[in-house]
């Protein structure tokens, strides 16, 4: 059976300044939970969970390029840079439950970009998703862009003592 071609990424020159961009072409969604003995322990315990918590994460705005195509989660390189935009919510409050979702408006039209949306409260995951879903297919209708589908992920989190929820949309090549 012959192997499916590999799709490069993008890569544009900007001249005369000579600089270099490689685009993103694929993307996939991840969603972690924990808790931590301090807040910031809590959130990298969520990424941990997440899947991508030993790489560099680089936060972006919430622009999916056009063209890319949803892969499964991979094992990403350690310490690699990482574009990614992301939802997360941290709490110390006890028996609260926290949130953290991420939808992904894709387009009709490939060639034109995606959108994605981020968002975190106190409450249950269906709520926080739902939200973050109708801010994404709002956002592509503002652009005035017609809608292919909305995918999103999330995570909830009940509060022991200190605890964080993540969502994210990992960019990757």
């Amino acid at each position: 059976m012959a192997k499916k071609a590999k799709k490069a990424p993008r890569i544009i020159s900007i001249p005369p300044q000579g600089m270099t961009i490689t685009i993103p072409n694929k993307f996939y969604l991840v969603a972690g939970e924990s808790e931590g003995m301090t807040p910031l322990n809590a959130f990298d315990n969520a990424l941990v969970d997440a899947g991508i918590g030993n790489t560099n994460l680089v936060k972006m705005s919430s622009i999916l390029p056009p063209n890319c195509t949803k892969i499964k989660p991979v094992k990403l390189p350690l310490g690699s840079l990482v574009p990614v935009a992301y939802a997360s919510k941290v709490s110390s409050q006890s028996d609260e439950i926290i949130s953290a979702a991420v939808a992904v408006a894709i387009p009709k039209d490939k060639n034109k970009n995606g959108l994605i949306m981020e968002y975190s409260a106190a409450g249950h995951k269906e709520e926080v998703e739902k939200i973050v879903r109708h801010m994404a297919e709002e956002g592509l209708r503002q652009r005035g862009y017609a809608l292919k589908e909305v995918l999103s992920i999330s995570a909830q989190h009940d509060v022991k003592k200190i605890g964080a929820a993540y969502a994210a949309v990992v960019l990757w090549w």
